[in-house]
């Protein structure tokens, strides 16, 4: 068919003709490059034979001749058409705007799908596409054809629909070139139908629908020139559906495999995949015994020269085959088998043929290759090597063996690797279709047929023969199939019509295949003996040639012939014809390989007895081996032709017997580039695939189509107003067309529709477009005249008034200058004398400088002489006295000397005087007085002597006595003088000793002074600390007043950030709780399929219809929740709960194996996150040293029974607890948390520091009780010992012995210095060193970090370790000293022979030793309570500076923590997703445990007051047992009385109470009691009961288990009512009041078990009665959380249900809706608009709107409000449903081009409107609901936006919400409705793309809302106010057998 052929009739009149081709006109005109190009008309067109055209690209003017006025240029659309999903939309109907639509659509749009009416045009991108997600499939799934964007889904969902509506057997025909995407949209298809009818059942047969494209992708597609990827044969799948539209089953049919590609490949192609996939793999263990090389080794794949393909990875390929195959049951065994053969394939082709002698050949013995393929196939190489030569020849009586050529012999063995490969793949196929077999009778099917397209090339042979024979037959079936529908549209809307004349294809099809034709001619030259290609070549032309005028003779060829198909003429080359069609192969060799010891290689050439009679539905072209028959004989072998011409009969039957779908690929340019668009390749293939053809037959007929509202709103500015009846369509149709249109053949009435001819509906849009121009400018001549007018009076009226202000302008002007001109002068004046003040001032001020300058220079040198002279003077004044002095010394020395020369004469001259005067009488008589005195005394004397005499006589008698004694004396004298030499070194050694003594003392006094040097500097130190900390007070009032500006400053922008913070990360803790919900989700929906399979074994197992009773069907959710609390805090709680009152009058609670609560490690687990865990370790550290702490008092209480002077009690706690928890809090990284931790653990620790000293305080106080000898001050101590010290003539023997005492004593009292000092220097170094202090404020840094501090404390420091270092020295000289006192005794009579002149008794007389002794020890203890003193008063004002510290830290902790937060919102705004997520989570665990310490503080304060009362109890009860009854009254008397008097707090007064709010029940009564309360109960007999009955029932229920403390009771009560909820809701999982209902009821119970589960943190809103009825035996946290994901369960059912009521309704209520009348116009729509699947397409359907929408709403708030759901989860039902509204409008709307316009984005904002408004009437405008319809309200906003450069920056900040392929899409769809609305261009586009990416860089780009994304759901706590005693049961509920407690 030529160019000229294809133009299409316009079907127009002369009178037509002129009012259409007119000056201006749009036409199409041939273009050798572009095959069309778009022209304009310059003149009009009056009927002559050439008109002038300008070429719209180039601007070019052309002459254009017409030779025919029949065939005038194709007219062009208008603009408002171009782009249309349909091409049978378009008004004009012809070849250039068909290729022109596709050009624009998938150059501009990326579209690569459009209708053709029934075909689906699928133009190959080369590139992956975000299209085939399986939200696609869910948006496509149900919808209508015509509703939906063009698509593979939509055609494969209207296939789907038909089948399961009318029971009739469906066909996709998928077909086009090679590499125009054949194979991919065929796989596309059979994905669709997998998914959407997917089994239930365990075989999963849709999956192995998919498995089997890997499979055959491997073993039949290749690399061609044309495609990377393509199928080089054909194939037909049936996919089977039960009734149920459930696939159950699959069969595969497969056509003419190219088996000549396993022996030749062209230049730049490749042989089948799984050659190539095997030489990747050959690395695998199993792999190595094939021996497998480099393609570019084997002969086979080495033709090509391309043994791999860009982005394939070849051995990656192979493992999804395997896969596959394993799923489809083969086995692993039979799958190497298979490489197996493929591999001695490859080998096979390696084996080289060599001339031999004469006409014969052979194989040389080394060939390796030949050893391995004979190896690997399990055959005998000596018989393949004989008969690859050699042949055998059948006579009558004898079997002759004739040696083959060389090219026979090669052709041989081709045709054996062929056939090898053919075998191999029906033998894979045949697997395939027994895996896909199903046992279930098929009731219907859909087949996919996916068959190679029209092919020519340079040479055609009998494969591209073969092929355009197929597709001659396809497109006759297409033919018939399009006319088809042409002609019932037409019956059914009862029209006039007349036969549309087609093209018909049978005569080319009778000459392929009629008696004699081509096929025929060619199996006879076949059959003959020495038939050739020459000979059929030449039958042909015998017999064809001139007589059927689709055959022709090439001109120089006699070896060709040309068939004219319908797509194109095509030139076969006749050479091979008949090798291909008989394809021989030696039955020799195939004999051989029938002897393999391989079981498989036998069976895939075992001969088939009769394959006729073999019901296999397998239609490939399987090949035999041919016998060679003798001479006369006739072969019954069909040739490849025969069987491929029956198996393509058996094909159009089926497709004759189903309804056909068509998909025609188009391949848009040869170099496979993404978007590229070469228009001579897709004319070609649009001519070759029948889409021009359909395009002919609807423009033949009527292709324009309207239904009379459409054509009346679209058309109705045509008509005039009395032709208009509204009440009838149809009439006023008729009146504007018979008026418009004067030719009643240009268009029929139909009973619903309006036909018209091609070009009429441009005819109508040209009138419309110039009546509605002809309006616009009589409106705009009218508005014109007015505004002119107006403007006129404006002008007059300004002008007078112009006047009037400008002469009044004028005079204030000069009035103005007057002014002006006098305050110049004044100005000037003023001016003039500032200067000059200003210059005077300035001189004045310069002079002055200079004089004081001059003046101090010369008071400086005056000062300079002066003191020069000073000085001079002081010279001269020092020089002078020194000369003074030193001439006053020599006089004073001469005169010296001269006084003592003249005394010394003076004395010699009285000497000599006295002794005159000695020699003189008066002297002598002198004398002699003298000695007269002395004879009279010596007289008296002698007198005196004789009474001494007679005393004496009487003393010899005893004198005598004594001799005896005297001379032992002697010799005991004798051995004292042996031994003085021993004492005189003993005496030495105490000399030395007393000389340490005194260095010692010396040592003590320098002690003391340094001490008090120590004290005085200590106290500088704390006066320097303390106006240190009052300078930290004021910067931190000044950082206080800085924070508070700046929170001042920045309250607005935190306020900002702190919203975005709060959506961010509510957004994260939703996708956490719905990771959570939807693993709740997935563990329902597997306990559903458990239950569905219990219920069919039970019904199998029991065929009397045994029933199933209630079961624990939440066994396996509750064992999930099984206890992690460790074996010691179990022993704990044991052991604690022995000494506890736990409620309910009992006096101890009974051990009862109740769940315990989650541990910390298995919340860890949970959340995997290190820091949290160690937080939550932490956590249980420090509980585990309150228990310690509670433990220790408990034991010092019992103690202090025990011993009358125990003193007050406090908790011991080992030092090591303490450091590996200081370790472990250093780990953490929250500093709040960490921080209340810390005090929490100093706390403890403070405890423990009270203790020990309260302890040490005793021990204070017992030594001084002890000690009676006491020193008040050290000077008495000094001078005491300084008096002993100078004492003498004690007792030698008494002082060494003080010596020692005092030296031990010395020793003794050292060590305790020592020990002292260091406990001293420990508790300072840990108390007072700030450098591990617990703050983190920017003050306590400063303070820490402080120079200053860090060294006084580090003076501080040495002084104390120099202090140690003293007392050990000391000590150490002390050892010394003792060690030698030990090794020498000395006695006291040594002692007083040495130092005292031998006498004994003087030694120690006054007990001088042991005064000093007394003395020492005094003194040293004065020095050790100094010490202590000084210690005392250090740790005093330790203590007051670490309260102040304290302090600091407690005010410095409020701005701390707001910094945090600020920090923490700031850091974690600036975080990624994954790392949001991750800093929520932990802080929001840290506040949790931050508020479970600070409830832990109250609950010890109270444990304390509970501890206290304990003691009096235990007092009082003493007292009482000691009758002290009247005493203990009086005192509490007086303890009431002080306490009402202090505090004034009322005392409590018990009542008596009668019912305890709990209700008791048997336990066989339990299944009666979830029967009545949960399994009978009716929705509408709860709305009249109290809100939340049957869960207050229900607790009432678990009360009294918890009262009389049954474990096992309450467990199953609550399993059963776990069970009974799930049973109920789904059964009646359709009805919406009862799921609601139960919502409510575990909303309820659930805040009921927190409420009264007696944590503080939910009885904040409690009352005191409420209080009471708390649960005191069992902790049922587990339960909780069971109770939670049930709540989830029942609230994901609900929102299932409503999302299935309320999804017929988006669409219709959101973008179909039209509230605003007249406002959108419809455009032409094609054959797919017109089109319905429905099954009574003219019944009336019930039309859905917005009010269906609202009143859904309305009824689904009034159920929720009857039912009292809690208002926060009332607005997450609707926040979750208005979420699958608009994420359901916005997907329809991205796939609906007809929706996006400008008036249809206006009526979807004023539609959405009415859901906001519906959302603030019931108060639910805060619950995001409204948030959630952003992206669609934005998309409307953005169809109703201006489109022009300009606004580019505006669009996207408008677009937040919405993800850039959405935006890029709807503008791409954006179609205006009238001419006077202008397309988006794509530049614009393109800039949208560019600003989009720079703005939105990690966003996720997907194209659709997931619609099935559901908010995670949250059940905030919501306590009751009613009290349990007052809840009464009503009779209706039939629940007698309960009994009040």
């Amino acid at each position: 068919m030529t160019s000229a052929e294809l133009y299409v009739q316009t079907f127009l009149k002369d009178s037509e003709i002129a009012q259409v081709y007119v000056k201006g006109a749009r036409i199409w005109v041939p273009d050798e490059e572009k095959v069309w190009v778009g022209a304009e008309l310059l003149e009009n067109y009056t009927g002559q034979s050439a008109i002038k055209i300008q070429i719209e690209d180039s601007a070019e003017e052309r002459s254009y001749t017409i030779k025919d006025k029949k065939r005038l240029p194709h007219l062009r659309n208008p603009e408002i058409l171009i782009g249309e999903n349909d091409l049978t939309s378009l008004s004009y109907l012809n070849e250039p705007e068909v290729l022109y639509n596709l050009q624009v659509r998938f150059l501009e749009r990326n579209c690569i799908y459009t209708y053709c009416g029934i075909v689906l045009v699928a133009i190959n991108p080369y590139q992956q596409l975000p299209i085939y997600g399986n939200e696609l499939i869910q948006m496509y799934s149900g919808q209508d054809m015509g509703t939906m964007d063009p698509h593979i889904f939509a055609v494969a969902e209207e296939a789907f629909k038909l089948m399961s509506r009318f029971d009739k057997n469906q066909s996709i025909i998928v077909s086009g070139e090679s590499g125009a995407g054949k194979t991919v949209s065929a796989k596309y298809a059979m994905r669709y139908f997998a998914m959407v009818g997917g089994s239930q059942t365990e075989t999963q047969v849709e999956q192995k629908v998919l498995a089997s494209n890997p499979i055959m992708e491997a073993i039949g597609n290749a690399k061609t020139t044309r495609n990377d990827n393509s199928s080089r044969f054909g194939k037909y799948i049936e996919i089977s559906f039960n009734k149920k539209n459930e696939i159950i089953g699959a069969h595969m049919r497969t056509y003419l495999l190219e088996k000549s590609r396993v022996v030749f490949q062209a230049a730049e192609e490749r042989n089948y995949h799984i050659f190539y996939q095997l030489c990747a793999s050959r690395d695998l263990p199993e792999f190595k015994k094939f021996c497998l090389l480099s393609p570019e080794d084997f002969y086979y794949t080495s033709h090509g020269m391309a043994p791999e393909i860009d982005g394939v990875d070849d051995a990656e390929d192979m493992l999804s085959a395997r896969e596959a195959l394993s799923m489809l049951g083969i086995a692993e065994k039979d799958q190497l088998m298979i490489f197996q053969i493929q591999a001695a394939v490859l080998h096979f082709g390696n084996v080289k043929i060599h001339e031999a002698d004469g006409e014969s050949s052979q194989i040389k013995k080394d060939d390796k290759h030949l050893s391995i393929m004979c190896k690997l196939l399990g055959i005998e190489e000596s018989q393949m090597r004989m008969w690859l030569c050699h042949k055998k020849i059948v006579t009558v009586g004898e079997v002759l063996t004739k040696p083959l050529t060389l090219t026979q012999a090669s052709f041989a063995q081709d045709a054996l690797a062929k056939h090898i490969y053919a075998q191999t793949f029906d033998w894979i196929v045949e697997k395939i279709n027994r895996a896909l077999h199903s046992g279930t009778k098929s009731t219907k099917f859909i087949g996919v047929l996916d068959i190679y397209g029209f092919e020519t090339f340079e040479v055609n042979s009998f494969e591209q023969f073969c092929i355009n024979y197929a597709n001659e037959k396809l497109q006759q079936i297409f033919n018939m199939h399009v006319f088809k529908l042409e002609q019932e549209e037409y019956v059914r809307e009862a029209i006039e019509w007349s036969f549309i004349d087609f093209y018909d294809n049978q005569p080319c099809i009778d000459l392929i295949e009629s008696k004699l034709g081509i096929l025929d001619l060619l199996d006879e030259e076949c059959k003959m003996p020495k038939g050739s290609d020459e000979n059929w070549c030449q039958k042909l032309y015998d017999k064809h040639l001139g007589k059927a005028r689709h055959f022709e003779k090439p001109r120089m060829s006699r070896s060709a012939f040309i068939i004219n198909h319908f797509a194109d003429r095509v030139e076969y080359q006749a050479d091979g014809f008949l090798e291909k069609n008989r394809d021989t192969v030696l039955e020799d060799h195939i004999n051989i390989l029938r002897a393999s010891e391989f079981e498989l290689v036998a069976e895939l050439f075992e001969e088939k007895v009769d394959p006729n009679e073999k019901k296999s539905r397998a239609g490939s072209a399987t090949t035999h081996p041919m016998r060679q028959a003798p001479k006369g004989g006739r072969s019954n072998k069909k040739t490849v032709g025969s069987q491929f011409r029956e198996s393509l009969h058996k094909l159009m039957e089926t497709l004759n017997a189903t309804t056909p779908h068509y998909i025609r690929c188009i391949k848009p340019n040869d170099v496979k580039e993404a978007f590229i668009f070469e228009p001579k390749r897709a004319v070609e293939q649009l001519r070759a695939c029948g889409v021009l053809e359909t395009i002919r037959i609807s423009a033949a007929g009527y292709p324009s189509r309207w239904t009379y509202p459409e054509f009346f709103q679209r058309y109705r500015v045509l008509a005039q107003s009395k032709d208009i009846n509204r009440s009838d369509h149809r009439k006023t149709c008729e009146n504007v067309l018979a008026k418009v249109i004067q030719d009643p053949d240009k268009y029929r009435f139909g009973k619903t529709k309006i036909f018209f001819r091609a070009g009429q509906v441009a005819y109508l849009e040209k009138l419309r477009s110039d009546k509605l121009k002809a309006c616009g400018i009589m409106i705009q001549k009218h508005v014109k005249g007015w505004l002119a007018r107006r403007r006129y009076q404006r002008i007059i009226k300004s002008v007078s008034l112009l006047q009037k202000y400008g002469r009044g302008l004028l005079a204030r002007r000069h009035a103005k200058f007057l002014r002006e001109t006098h305050s110049a002068t004044c100005i000037q004046k003023r001016w003039k004398g500032y200067k000059a003040r200003t210059k005077y001032l300035q001189v004045r001020k310069a002079t002055v400088v200079i004089q004081s300058a001059i003046r101090g220079y010369f008071g400086r040198m005056l000062f300079k002489k002066e003191l020069h002279e000073h000085r001079a003077v002081t010279i001269q004044k020092m020089v002078r006295s020194y000369l003074a002095r030193k001439r006053y010394k020599r006089v004073m020395r001469g005169i010296i000397l001269l006084q003592s020369h003249y005394r010394r004469r003076k004395a010699k001259k009285e000497l000599k005087h006295l002794k005159i005067e000695a020699k003189s009488v008066e002297h002598i008589k002198n004398v002699n007085k003298g000695l007269e005195n002395k004879i009279i005394q010596l007289q008296q004397k002698l007198d005196s002597k004789n009474k001494e005499g007679m005393t004496l006589k009487e003393q010899e008698v005893y004198i005598k006595q004594l001799k005896g004694e005297i001379e032992k004396l002697r010799s005991s004298n004798e051995e004292g003088k042996k031994s003085s030499n021993k004492v005189s070194e003993l005496m030495q050694q105490i000399k030395d000793l007393q000389e340490e003594l005194s260095k010692e003392r010396e040592d003590k006094q320098v002690l003391i002074t340094e001490k008090e040097e120590l004290m005085k500097e200590h106290t500088q130190i704390l006066s320097k600390l303390s106006e240190e900390k009052c300078h930290l007070k004021e910067e931190l009032e000044e950082a206080t007043l800085k924070r508070e500006q700046q929170e001042i400053k920045t309250d607005d922008e935190l306020k900002v950030k702190l919203e975005e913070a709060k959506k961010v990360l509510q957004a994260e803790f939703d996708s956490e709780r719905s990771h959570h919900q939807r693993l709740v989700k997935e563990h329902a929906r597997l306990q559903q399929r458990l239950e569905n399979l219990q219920s069919e074994m039970a019904v199998l197992t029991s065929p009397g219809g045994h029933k199933r009773t209630p079961s624990d069907i939440s066994a396996i959710s509750l064992e999930s929740y099984t206890s992690s609390v460790s074996p010691d805090e179990v022993k704990y709680e044991e052991e604690g709960a022995e000494d506890k009152d736990q409620g309910y009058g009992t006096k101890k609670k009974k051990k009862a194996p109740a769940p315990p609560p989650p541990s910390a490690t298995a919340i860890e687990k949970e959340m995997k996150d290190i820091d949290i865990g160690l937080v939550l370790k932490l956590q249980n550290k420090v509980k585990e040293l309150e228990r310690q702490r509670t433990e220790l008092e408990e034991r010092l209480e019992h103690m202090e029974e025990e011993t009358p002077r125990g003193g007050s009690s406090t908790a011991v706690i080992s030092n090591s607890a303490f450091d590996a928890l200081k370790q472990q809090l250093v780990n953490a990284d929250d500093v709040q948390l960490v921080i209340k931790l810390q005090k929490r653990i100093a706390e403890l620790e403070m405890t423990k520091s009270k203790l020990a000293d309260e302890l040490d305080e005793r021990e204070d106080e017992e030594d001084e009780d002890r000690s009676g000898f006491k020193i008040t001050t050290p000077e008495f101590a000094y001078n005491n010992l300084k008096n002993i010290n100078g004492v003498n003539g004690v007792s030698n023997t008494d002082r060494v012995d003080g010596k020692k005492k005092k030296m031990q004593e010395l020793q003794n009292e050292n060590d305790k210095l020592k020990r002292e000092v260091s406990k001293l220097m420990k508790s300072i170094s840990e108390n007072v060193s700030f450098e591990k202090g617990g703050t983190n404020s920017p003050a306590g840094k400063e303070f820490m970090d402080s120079k200053k501090i860090e060294d006084q404390m580090r003076v501080f420091r040495e002084q104390f370790t120099a202090m140690s270092d003293e007392l050990e020295r000391r000590r150490e000289e002390c050892l010394q000293l003792r060690a030698m006192l030990a090794e020498k005794s000395i006695t006291t009579h040594a002692i007083a022979k040495e130092s005292y002149g031998g006498m004994d008794d003087i030694v120690n007389e006054d007990n001088e030793l042991a005064l000093a002794y007394r003395t020492q020890k005094e003194l040293n203890r004065l020095l050790e309570n100094q010490l202590q003193k000084t210690e005392k008063d250090a740790k005093k004002k330790e203590d007051r500076l670490k309260r102040e510290i304290r302090d600091l830290k407690q005010e410095n902790e409020a701005a701390q923590k707001a910094i945090n937060q600020y920090n923490s919102i700031t850091r974690n705004l600036q975080l990624g997703p994954e790392a949001k997520i991750e800093a929520t989570m932990q802080h929001e665990i840290t506040r949790l445990t931050s508020e479970n310490l600070d409830l832990r503080e109250k609950a010890d304060k109270q444990s304390d007051q509970i501890r206290k009362m304990k003691k009096m109890l235990k007092v009082y009860a003493k007292k009482l047992k000691e009758g002290d009854v009247a005493e203990i009254e009086a005192e509490l008397e007086r303890d009431d009385k002080q306490k009402s008097s202090d505090n004034g707090v009322a005392t409590v007064k018990h009542l008596d109470r009668t019912y305890m709010g709990m209700l008791e029940y048997k336990k066989e009564d339990e299944p009666q009691l979830i029967k009545c309360l949960i399994m009978d109960l009716k929705p509408k007999v709860a709305q009249g009961l109290l809100p939340g009955l049957p869960s207050y029932v229900l607790f009432m229920c678990v009360r009294h288990t918890d009262y009389i403390n049954d474990d096992e009771k309450v467990r199953t009560l609550l399993t059963n009512t776990i069970n009974g909820i799930k049973k109920c809701v789904k059964k009646h999982n359709k009805e919406l009041d009862r799921v609601i209902l139960w919502l409510a009821n575990t909303c309820r119970l659930l805040h009921t078990l927190k409420q009264y589960s007696g944590e503080k943190a939910f009885q904040t809103e409690n009352t005191s009665r409420q209080n009471e009825h708390c649960l005191r035996n069992f902790d049922l946290s587990e339960y909780r959380q069971v109770f939670s994901d049930l709540a989830v369960w029942i609230y994901q059912t609900l929102i299932k249900h409503m999302e299935e009521v309320l999804q017929p309704m988006v669409v219709p209520a959101i973008l179909d809706h039209e509230a605003i009348a007249g406002l959108t116009a419809s455009k032409p729509v094609g054959m797919r608009g017109r089109s319905s699947s429905s099954a009574n397409p003219d019944e009336e359907v019930r039309e859905l709107s917005l009010d269906s929408l609202m009143k859904a709403l309305n009824k689904y708030n009034q159920i929720l409000s009857q039912n009292a759901v809690d208002p926060e989860l009332v607005k997450q039902v609707f926040r979750q449903l208005y979420y699958y509204i608009g994420s359901n409008a916005l997907n329809n709307l991205l796939l609906r081009k007809d929706m996006c316009n400008w008036s249809k984005g206006m009526q979807i904002r004023y539609n959405l409107s009415h859901l906001e408004q519906w959302l603030r009437d019931n108060k639910l405008n805060e619950s995001g609901a409204q948030d959630t319809l952003e992206p669609i309200t934005q998309a409307s906003q953005l169809l109703q936006a201006r489109k022009s450069d300009a606004d580019v920056e505006s669009i996207c900040e408008m677009c937040s919400k919405l993800t850039t392929p959405q935006i890029v899409k709807i503008l791409n769809l954006y179609t205006p409705v009238d001419e006077f609305e202008e397309r988006v261009p794509i530049s614009f586009i393109r800039k949208i793309q560019e600003r989009l990416k720079s703005v939105k860089h990690d966003e996720d780009n997907t194209l659709l809302i997931d619609a099935k994304y559901s908010f995670p759901v949250t059940f905030p706590f919501n306590p009751s106010t009613i009290t349990l005693d007052s809840i009464d049961i009503p009779e209706s509920l039939h629940l007698d057998f309960l009994t009040r407690v």
